[in-house]
Order: C-alpha cells, then sequence, then structure tokens
C-alpha cells in the first residue's frame, strides 16, 4: 500500500514539475499563439471564400464553411483561456459572476464546436458518397437543404453541450479560482461524468468514425473499380473522376486530422475516468496526455488549411480576394 501511494506521489509529483516548467511555459505559449492566429485567419478566410465565390457555393462547401465557423470557437474562447491557464497554474485569472459566467461557457462552447464539426464531417462523407456510388441520380444531400443542415447541426451540439452549463462550477479560494465538475451535486449520485462522456464520445467520435470509414472505404473501392455508363465520352469521365479524386484527397486528409488530433484524447479520457483507483500511470503518460491536449486544439488550425493545401479552387478563390483587398487598400 505504501508502494502504491509512493508511485502516485512521484508520478504526480513528476507531472507537476513539467507542467510547471519554463519551457513548457515558453513553448506552449508560442504554439498557443501560432493556433489563435492561424485558426483565425484561416477560418475566417474559408468562411469569406465559400460566401464570395458563387462556384464553391455547393454542398460540400457550405459544409466545410459550417465547419470553419465552429472552428473559430477555438481561438476566440478556448485557446485564449488555455494560455492564461499555463501562468496561472490552471486557476481562472478573474472570479465572481463573470468568472462563473466564464468557467460555465467555455467547456460548452468547446463541446459545440467539435459537435458540430463531427456532425459536417459527415455530411461531406455523405455528400461525397452520393456524387460517387450514385453519379447519375440527384444529390443526396441538395443545396437548398443545407440551411437546414447547417442549423441542425448547432442545434443538435447545444443541446448535447447543455450539460456543461449545470455541471461547471467556479470555486474560489485564496489559492485561485478553480473550474470544477460538480456533476453529482447537480445531476444526482446514480450520474457521473464518466458516463457521460462515455455517451458523448460514443455518439461523436467513436460511432461517426466507424461511419466515415465504411463510408471512404466504399467511395475509394467505387471509384477505382467503377465505369460510369452513359458518360458523353472517356474524357468527360477522366474529369469527373480526377475531379472526384481530388476534393476525396482533401476529404480523408480533414478525417485523418480528426482522427489523430480527437481519437487519441477520447481513448484516453476513458482510461483515466475508468480506471481501477489502485491503476498508476507513469510521469510519461501524463505528459503523453497533455499532447494529446495540444493536438485537440491545433485541429482547429490543420483543418482550414488542409482545405488550401488539396484544393486549387480554394486557393484559386484566395488569390482573387486577396488581390481585390490589396486594391481596395
Amino acid at each position: 500500500m505504501n508502494s502504491t501511494a509512493n508511485g502516485s506521489i512521484k508520478s504526480r509529483s513528476c507531472f507537476d514539475q513539467f507542467l510547471n516548467s519554463t519551457a513548457l511555459k515558453i513553448g506552449g505559449t508560442v504554439t498557443y499563439c501560432l493556433f489563435i492566429i492561424v485558426s483565425l485567419a484561416a477560418n475566417s478566410l474559408i468562411v469569406m471564400i465559400v460566401y464570395k465565390t458563387p462556384n464553391l457555393r455547393k454542398p460540400i462547401n457550405y459544409f466545410i464553411a459550417n465547419m470553419a465557423s465552429s472552428d473559430l470557437l477555438f481561438p476566440i474562447f478556448w485557446i485564449p483561456w488555455k494560455l492564461s491557464n499555463l501562468h496561472t497554474n490552471y486557476s481562472l485569472p478573474i472570479g465572481g459572476r463573470l468568472g462563473q459566467a466564464f468557467c460555465k461557457l467555455l467547456p460548452f462552447l468547446r463541446n459545440v464546436s467539435i459537435v458540430v464539426s463531427v456532425q459536417n464531417l459527415i455530411l461531406i462523407a455523405v455528400d461525397r458518397f452520393g456524387a460517387v456510388v450514385f453519379p447519375l441520380r440527384s444529390p443526396l444531400i441538395r443545396s437548398k437543404l443545407c440551411p437546414f443542415f447547417i442549423l441542425a447541426t448547432w442545434i443538435v451540439a447545444v443541446a448535447v453541450s447543455s450539460p456543461c452549463l449545470f455541471a461547471f462550477e467556479l470555486v474560489e479560494d485564496p489559492e485561485g479560482n478553480w473550474c470544477k465538475i460538480e456533476w453529482k451535486k447537480v445531476f444526482g449520485e446514480s450520474s457521473s461524468f464518466a458516463s457521460f462522456g462515455l455517451a458523448s464520445y460514443s455518439l461523436f467520435i467513436f460511432i461517426p468514425v466507424l461511419l466515415l470509414v465504411i463510408l471512404y472505404s466504399i467511395i475509394v473501392i467505387k471509384l477505382k473499380t467503377q465505369a460510369h455508363p452513359g458518360e458523353q465520352s472517356a474524357n468527360t469521365q477522366q474529369q469527373r473522376n480526377r475531379r472526384n479524386r481530388n476534393v476525396l484527397q482533401m476529404s480523408i486528409a480533414i478525417v485523418i486530422v480528426f482522427l489523430c488530433c480527437w481519437l487519441l484524447y477520447a481513448i484516453n479520457f476513458l482510461i483515466v475516468w475508468y480506471r481501477d483507483s489502485s491503476t498508476l500511470f507513469s510521469c510519461s503518460f501524463w505528459i503523453y496526455c497533455e499532447v494529446t491536449l495540444y493536438m485537440v486544439d491545433a485541429y482547429c488550425a490543420i483543418n482550414p488549411v488542409i482545405c488550401f493545401m488539396f484544393s486549387s479552387n480554394y486557393r484559386k478563390a484566395l488569390k482573387i480576394l486577396l488581390k481585390c483587398f490589396f486594391v481596395q487598400a
């Protein structure tokens, strides 16, 4: 029993030293500032480009713009809080009613952002599935219906994330203002935050991942094996296939980044919350968990960059947008 306690204390002490190290504070500050700048600029540009470019007003681009809009919640609200945590030992710099509001809103907005993003990833996959597997039929998702789908993603995200508004509370003491989860106090002893986390991650991480893998696997197989009957010429068919492959590459890249950034974090969450009370984690494991937290925060910056990397249409629209901006300036 003593050896177990001593091992736990040493592991936690090592991790606390890592969190309070000067190297982490400097590196974390630079990293978070980079996330904020890139995410704000790139996601804003994605939204503006889709809004101002007529030939990009298609379902897939509407969903990408919606995802970019939700990703903006990270650099505006969440990441600045994480940045301040580096220098306040994870204590809120403000208390009172404003501190209480921040304590509730920040986790809520973070959850809203990821739930909206996941739903858009699924909508993009469904749109690509219809375009590739059923090319001669009417689109599965029509442009006229996009506003309803987009509104639905936000309604679902707000509803699913609403428990955060009740469960998170600001606890003030002489050492600082701490944002803590008071789940049982709000929802009763029979419920737990771990169960809420398991349900949320199952519905919006694990099941969507499985669905995305299935849809994109079918799409890739169809692109490799299916010939499109009724095409006017082989050249038209090649152009269609090339266009589908380009969009597919961008979509798959976005999904892979999502997997790398969020799947590892979700698995770590379940390991930590459902571990046996006697289970010890090494200092390396806690540091690894901290790295996955940075990967989650990086998602909002990487996502829009992928669009510019893989889509020539976005790059062309960006050049036109910047050219108009500088001419007007």
